[in-house]
């Protein structure tokens, strides 16, 4: 199965350079063929993701590596290509089963970061590998209508 790389990224965890992210997202969605909707969907999960990043895996200090890697991913059953971003971060090890946002129906604000990416995303999957945290999000474009 072979993955064809679109784009890395090394930034530093500074919350200044999101929007370079961003940006970069939302150019590369655009490229890849996804939808304006899509695009924004897609950005918004990456942008949400990183800003866990910088303030919960390295609490906010500026200068820790972070990796975001953008690659072609194929759809198990060959019925169109799926965008998959893995995020990579040296922070402590996260036990993926308190990787919970906070309740719906708590009226606050935060706290609402991991349902944005969950559902944007078709995939996402945390694991850590060799002390590095990382983060899988694939979105597959949705097939075209026959008429």
């Amino acid at each position: 199965m072979s993955r064809d790389l679109l784009l890395k990224v090394e930034l530093h965890s500074d919350p200044g350079m999101l929007c370079v992210v961003r940006a970069a997202m939302e150019r590369l969605t655009e490229a890849f063929g996804f939808s304006e909707p899509d695009c924004r969907s897609v950005t918004r999960a990456v942008d949400e993701a990183l800003t866990n990043i910088m303030r919960h895996s390295y609490a906010g200090q500026l200068d820790r590596p972070i990796e975001v890697l953008c690659q072609r991913a194929p759809r198990r059953n060959g019925t169109g290509d799926g965008f998959e971003v893995v995020l990579s971060d040296h922070g402590p090890a996260v036990d993926p089963a308190k990787m919970q946002g906070r309740k719906l129906d708590e009226i606050k604000p935060g706290g609402l970061g991991l349902h944005f990416i969950r559902q944007s995303m078709d995939v996402v999957e945390f694991k850590r590998e060799r002390d590095v945290n990382l983060l899988r999000l694939i979105k597959y474009l949705q097939a075209e209508k026959q008429g």
